[in-house]
């Protein structure tokens, strides 16, 4: 998984599990580690005979406070979610001309076809990926300039889908 932590992103991979005794891969370096729970949501964690406290707040979905005994970081889980979601949220100022998804997957429904004119806020597509059916929307009043694809095609990440003015 990606986790970001304050500014900075940190690949973290579970290598192995056996009771409280884990091996973790933290951006590529290999850590055993001793992690417990001591009460809910604190957790004891020896790394190389050392012991860390820490402190782990939910703050919202996929978003914690983690305190240790000297700072406190604000953590963010990335996964492909999260960033699908990220991707969404770009800036509504940059002029889109490609529709596509961000991940792969399966075409519901096109809503639109060549030489269609669309209004603001208009979906255009929905896209099945996740197990999460998406409602992609013109920002702008645009001209349809093609459509690539049809409902049951399944497609890659960040494929054209539909070309806009």
């Amino acid at each position: 998984m990606e986790i970001k932590i304050d500014d900075r992103n940190t690949e973290i991979e579970l290598l192995s599990r056996d009771g409280d005794k884990v091996i973790l891969s933290i951006d590529g370096k290999r850590y055993e580690a001793n992690v417990a729970m001591v009460e809910d949501g604190v957790f004891s964690i020896i790394i190389d005979n050392k012991s860390h406290n820490i402190e782990l707040i939910e703050v919202e979905h996929k978003n914690y406070l983690v305190n240790t005994y000297t700072r406190s970081y604000d953590i963010q889980v990335v996964d492909a979610e999260s960033k699908y979601l990220m991707s969404r949220r770009k800036d509504d100022t940059l002029e889109e001309t490609i529709i596509s998804s961000p991940m792969p997957g399966k075409i519901v429904k096109v809503l639109v076809r060549k030489g269609d004119k669309v209004k603001a806020g208009d979906t255009v597509i929905i896209v099945s990926a996740m197990k999460m059916e998406s409602e992609y929307k013109v920002k702008k009043d645009r001209l349809i300039i093609d459509v690539k694809v049809k409902a049951g095609d399944i497609v890659s990440a960040h494929q054209p889908l539909i070309i806009i003015e």
